[in-house]
C-alpha cells in the first residue's frame, strides 16, 4: 500500500506529466482512505489553478489584472 510520502510526490508529479495507469489506481485508492492527501491534493489544483490564472493576466476570478503602469494613468 501506498504511503503519504508516495501519494504526495504522485500528485505533485500529476501536476506536470501523466501518470501511469497502476500509479494513477494506488494514488485514487489512497486518496479515498486519506483526507491529508486528498486536501494536498486539493491545494494542488488550487494553486495550479492560480498560477495559470496569473500567467494568463487575470485574477482567481477571471478579471484581467492591470499593471502598475496602467493603474496610475
Amino acid at each position: 500500500m501506498m504511503n503519504c510520502q508516495q501519494a504526495t510526490r504522485l500528485l505533485s508529479d500529476a501536476q506536470e506529466r501523466e501518470l501511469s495507469l497502476k500509479d494513477r489506481a494506488a494514488l485514487k485508492f489512497h486518496v479515498m482512505m486519506c483526507s491529508g492527501c486528498r486536501n494536498f491534493g486539493k491545494q494542488m489544483d488550487t494553486l495550479s489553478d492560480i498560477a495559470h490564472n496569473y500567467a494568463k493576466g487575470s485574477d482567481s476570478d477571471g478579471a484581467v489584472q492591470r499593471s502598475d503602469d496602467e493603474r496610475h494613468e
